[in-house]
């Protein structure tokens, strides 16, 4: 029987929508089906899949897994747990690829599908390809079996394996997300103090939402942090793959300043290495690596580009402003909270012992927040192409990567057309607020030029 999607669920990096309206049951059915006939294609039979803790989770658990086993895959199991246990398994196991069920960092109703092929980013014009397949129903028949294998603590092994930090103070939350039975049995293995929050996994996310790129979602940590005297705290998002991190004064330490921390000893074990940022993160992160003799390399936003162009240019760290961090030195190539949270602790005794002083040190540089505005998916990416024509015509400094990244004497701003979303994306850096407001200005007369109304949208 064909199956057809809601288009809105195909997205550039993964099948994500909101369940009982755009997402259900069928639409799980249809990609094991479709995956399952993509494997067998390429030669390969068994297929892991794992779940995060959103409420919907099992019942598309089961829809995918009866999918995958019609079409005569064989199916591991491997439970609830993060994203990157999932993407752990599919690295170290005798599989042929992984699905994860997650809604990532969206709202309790969002759920969706995140999926690794043969070792390598699912992803782009392989999920359009699952919805062709659905819509003809050229699928394999078969008769796959299902079988469960207990990763969790090897994955935790292979996480305390990567440590080597010293003693210290340390808040965890969790978030109520798919980590949080990972962070209890790490933290109970890791030297110093550990203090958590919000471990127990509950889709509903009860005490915050999951996302610690936004600042008021981290009032928790920064409150224990504050309390009880530590050193720093980690944050975490719904499905384990993002990083946020405050540090004992309770300030965030973004992204990109995540970043620049953690190439300090990579560049040190392997000099003159590229490093990959994405076009969202500060000039100040790219001067850094340049400075510590590495190679910078501005890449485009999206956690599989990414992957994709480490593995082309075979960078062993790289991370984006929302707190992806992917290592592939002494790692596996994917993005990993966990792993990442690992290697910050060692970054930080290895640079002095104080992510404070560290933060102290960096260079101040004024942000807007990430700015979205409403345009229909029609205008999206025809509008940053005006843009960029009326930029170059003028002879601004302009890089291309990912939508339109301006440098002025000023500092910069970036204005890109998101790949999930109707909104465009914009973002400004100077070094002063009178900069900053300029920056603004530039983003909005563009705007206006291309009909768009400057109004910031809401929400996700």
């Amino acid at each position: 029987m064909p199956h057809s999607f809601d288009p809105t669920s195909l997205r550039e990096y993964d099948i994500r929508g909101v369940v009982g309206k755009t997402l259900g049951p069928a639409d799980a059915h249809a990609i094991g089906r479709g995956f399952a006939t993509l494997v067998r294609r390429a030669g390969g039979r068994r297929v892991a899949v794992g779940y995060d803790g959103r409420v919907s989770s099992p019942v598309l658990e089961a829809a995918l897994i009866e999918g995958l086993t019609q079409s005569g895959v064989d199916v591991v199991r491997i439970g609830l747990g993060p994203t990157p246990m999932l993407y752990f398994a599919e690295a170290t196991l005798e599989v042929d690829g992984g699905i994860q069920i997650t809604g990532s960092h969206n709202p309790a109703d969002y759920n969706g599908f995140k999926m690794v092929l043969q070792h390598k980013p699912f992803f782009g014009e392989d999920i359009q390809t699952i919805g062709r397949m659905a819509a003809k129903g050229d699928w394999d028949d078969g008769e796959g079996q299902v079988t469960n294998a207990d990763v969790e603590d090897l994955y935790v092994d292979r996480l305390f394996a990567g440590y080597s930090g010293g003693e210290f103070r340390i808040g965890w939350d969790a978030g109520n997300g798919a980590a949080g039975r990972v962070i209890e049995k790490l933290v109970r293995r890791l030297p110093g103090q550990h203090f958590t929050l919000f471990t127990e996994i509950d889709g509903s996310f009860p005490n915050h939402h999951p996302d610690p790129t936004e600042e008021k979602n981290l009032a928790d940590l920064k409150a224990l942090v504050a309390e009880k005297g530590l050193d720093f705290g980690l944050a975490f998002d719904g499905d384990g793959d993002r990083l946020g991190a405050i540090d004992g004064q309770g300030r965030v330490v973004w992204g990109d300043q995540l970043l620049a921390v953690l190439a300090e000893p990579v560049l040190r074990a392997v000099p003159g290495a590229t490093i990959i940022g994405d076009v969202k993160a500060s000039q100040a992160l790219y001067d850094r690596i340049a400075e510590l003799g590495g190679q910078p390399l501005m890449w485009k936003t999206g956690h599989s580009l990414i992957k994709t162009k480490m593995k082309e240019t075979g960078a062993p760290l790289a991370g984006e402003m929302s707190g992806h961090i992917f290592f592939a030195h002494e790692w596996y190539g994917f993005d990993d909270a966990q792993y990442a949270a690992v290697r910050l602790i060692g970054a930080v005794r290895a640079l002095g012992g104080s992510l404070t002083a560290i933060k102290d040190a960096m260079p101040v540089m004024i942000n807007t927040p990430e700015m979205r505005f409403q345009v229909s998916e029609e205008r999206k990416f025809p509008v940053v192409q005006e843009v960029l024509d009326r930029l170059e015509a003028s002879g601004a400094e302009v890089n291309r990567t990912d939508g339109a990244r301006v440098n002025t004497a000023d500092g910069w701003w970036l204005l890109r057309a998101s790949n999930t979303q109707d909104v465009l994306v914009a973002r400004a850096e100077a070094r002063d607020e009178a900069g900053l407001e300029r920056l603004r200005a530039q983003i909005d007369e563009q705007l206006r030029l291309s009909g768009i109304e400057p109004v910031l949208s809401a929400g996700h």
